[in-house]
């Protein structure tokens, strides 16, 4: 296993996050933002979607891998009407075997208008696009599976029939449902379960529906539910409510941490070989309502209780979602993410989001190797 290597990282005492970490086999690259310039992004969509992918290209090359080992990319759109140019500059850079896609909106810093993360492997390492048998390929430039590294990838699934994509409307439930038995066809293609799933994400397009979702969630994922993150956001297409992203493991999953609320169905985190993959955690309490610091430290405290008790530390993480209600607090959540990561940060993506809790201020996701 190749030991732990941080890309375009330079030491520097004000940096909060290296642009990529090559860690387990994977590639885990940053949110690659457009140009700044004089502190605001510049260009319309299509000039910024090409600027953050030739950045993105820049930072896997120099990580050694490429656009093309791509497995995973999540692209934040500012505004869902972008949608469909970036589409068009996106399509010109992965025509062929793309990978998989999850694309939502977000409050973004600076002006840009999209962002864009990813994971890869190395150059030279197998990746092997999947395709459901009796599916339409998808019009849109992403693959519906990918696997590598030991993990199977899926593409953030909205609620369409996979025969023909077209959109099954309905509440909440209805489209929960569809996504996850998409969901199924797409693991048993891959020769898997939801028992080896690691890790999902799920995006609502109004905290009202968290509930509706998890009641059918939870008929999916009845023992052992993976690590999860849920936060509300615009989706790309006027008929979607729920969005459901999902990671899993072609080897042995574990349960680790202390259990959670028996009303939510997801682990603390799970243990996949090297990795261990955390739910997203929320520190909001009674004494800290209205308080960005005091939540932001509970949150930190609270996953360093976790990666602690599994014999870990910050100094694993190798990625970090954050999902702040305002993304003008962006200075303020660095300061104290240089607290919990004086040295050698993790590849992180921020972005401005509502969240399920309402007095919730800010969410983090991470995952962590063991070497």
């Amino acid at each position: 296993m190749q030991e732990r290597k941080l890309i375009g990282f330079d030491g520097a005492d004000a940096t909060v996050a290296t642009p990529a970490i090559v860690a387990g086999g994977l590639v885990f690259v940053s949110a690659v933002a457009p140009n700044i310039q004089a502190g605001r992004a510049t260009g319309d969509i299509k000039a910024q979607t090409r600027q953050v992918l030739d950045r993105l290209g820049a930072v896997l090359t120099a990580a050694g891998s490429s656009l093309a080992q791509a497995v995973a990319i999540t692209v934040y759109l500012r505004d869902p009407a972008d949608f469909a140019v970036m589409n068009e500059v996106y399509r010109e850079t992965f025509s062929d075997k793309p990978p998989t896609r999850t694309t939502v909106a977000a409050d973004l810093a600076s002006g840009a208008l999209i962002s864009i993360s990813a994971i890869a492997v190395p150059n030279g390492a197998p990746r092997e696009v999947m395709h459901p048998a009796g599916w339409v390929k998808s019009p849109r430039p992403y693959s519906y599976i990918v696997k590598a590294a030991g993990f199977v990838f899926l593409s953030g699934l909205v609620s369409r029939r996979g025969t023909d994509d077209q959109p099954v409307p309905g509440p909440v439930a209805t489209q929960t449902t569809t996504i996850l038995n998409n969901a199924n066809v797409l693991l048993k293609t891959a020769g898997l379960t939801f028992d080896d799933v690691v890790s999902a994400r799920v995006f609502l397009t109004d905290n009202t529906y968290f509930e509706p979702m998890n009641d059918e969630y939870r008929k999916f994922f009845t023992v052992d539910p993976p690590a999860r993150a849920t936060a509300v956001a615009a989706l790309m297409g006027n008929d979607s409510s729920v969005e459901i992203t999902l990671i899993a493991t072609e080897g042995d999953r574990q349960v680790v941490g202390p259990a959670v609320a028996p009303s939510l169905p997801l682990s603390t985190g799970i243990r996949a070989g090297d990795f261990l993959f955390l739910s997203g955690v929320l520190g909001n309490t009674d004494a800290n309502t209205d308080d960005l610091a005091g939540q932001t430290r509970e949150v930190f405290n609270r996953i360093r209780r976790t990666l602690d008790g599994v014999g870990l530390s910050f100094s694993h993480v190798v990625d970090n979602l954050i999902y702040v209600t305002d993304i003008w607090q962006q200075k303020r959540v660095d300061e104290l993410s240089r607290e919990a990561f004086p040295t050698e940060p993790p590849a992180r993506t921020m972005v401005g989001a509502k969240l399920v809790t309402r007095a919730g201020l800010i969410e983090m996701m991470m995952i962590a190797v063991s070497r």
